[in-house]
């Protein structure tokens, strides 16, 4: 559903909260303290914004009388960026009309970057690169920690990874303020990550299944959106990466070379790519209870 039926971007509660917490970042964010005091600050503020709301939802949760469709909502939230992938077709088809003002329109929502000056190849760069990483903090981080610890769980990791997205490490300003959500990230989303890459490489052969075990390091604060950007590039034989504007402000990322420049046609190939590994995901989540009620068949028997 998540997927197939997305709620409208504007009305969904993460936004929400990350529209909060951008002007709580407005008052309480000042870069020029040193790092340890904007470091503290960013903490307190994660705590004012994750834990009342987080402790108000898993109260409901446990006070509830049918506890499973207040599960299933939570995690429909937090699946929110699945429906990328249906941007992502409608900015391919934008830019094969040459409307590239209507595929920053599309695309400006969904990532934190700058999207004015972008060219046909930096939108084209953009929008594979948030399919190759969105369904690390969507998909799998859904199923990895549903399967630990329930709903609860999930969501106090997607209100985290929520907050870095607000405040990107990347950004000059948030590097300091944003240091102890992206340590928490980082830490958190590195199994789903590694696995969400798995599940990409697997389709690209040995060359692709090698990087997951060579991404580079020079970025540590995205390392895990590196290693799944570099995965991709290599399968579809394109460049990605390279250097982002954040506020105006460009900030070097590395690039990986395993081809062309993508443009247009390379988004629909990235798509079927993210499609077929979301499906191994989805595969074997039903996989796993009809091999459980099968044993439990025969066994009875």
């Amino acid at each position: 559903m998540a997927r197939l039926a997305p709620l409208p971007r504007e009305i969904q509660p993460l936004i929400w909260f990350s529209h909060l917490a951008k002007q709580l970042a407005v008052k309480v964010n000042r870069p020029e303290r040193s790092p340890r005091q904007q470091a503290i600050a960013g903490f307190l503020a994660m705590l004012l914004l994750v834990f009342p709301f987080w402790a108000i939802i898993t109260f409901l949760l446990e006070l509830a009388e049918f506890p499973w469709f207040f599960e299933f909502l939570v995690l429909y939230l937090c699946l929110a960026d699945a429906g990328f992938s249906q941007i992502a077709d409608e900015i391919a088809k934008a830019l094969k009309r040459g409307d590239n003002t209507h595929a920053k329109t599309l695309l400006q929502p969904w990532v934190v970057r700058d999207t004015d000056s972008l060219s046909e190849v930096g939108l084209a760069k953009a929008t594979i690169e948030k399919l190759a990483t969105a369904p690390i903090y969507g998909i799998a981080a859904t199923i990895f920690f549903f399967a630990i610890a329930g709903a609860p769980l999930v969501l106090a990791v997607r209100m985290l990874k929520q907050l870095e997205l607000s405040w990107p490490p990347i950004q000059p300003k948030y590097q300091h303020f944003c240091s102890t959500i992206n340590s928490l990230s980082t830490i958190l989303l590195a199994i789903p990550a590694w696995l969400w890459g798995l599940s990409l490489a697997i389709q690209g052969g040995p060359s692709a299944l090698t990087k997951l075990f060579t991404a580079p390091k020079n970025h540590p604060t995205i390392r895990s959106d590196i290693l799944c950007v570099n995965i991709v590039a290599n399968i579809l034989r394109i460049e990605l990466g390279g250097p982002q504007k954040f506020a105006g402000i460009r900030i070097n990322v590395d690039k990986f070379h395993y081809g062309a420049q993508p443009n247009s046609d390379a988004i629909a190939p990235a798509i079927k790519l993210t499609t077929r590994a979301g499906a191994i995901w989805f595969s074997f989540i039903i996989l796993l209870p009809v091999l459980w009620a099968s044993l439990r068949w025969l066994h009875s028997l």
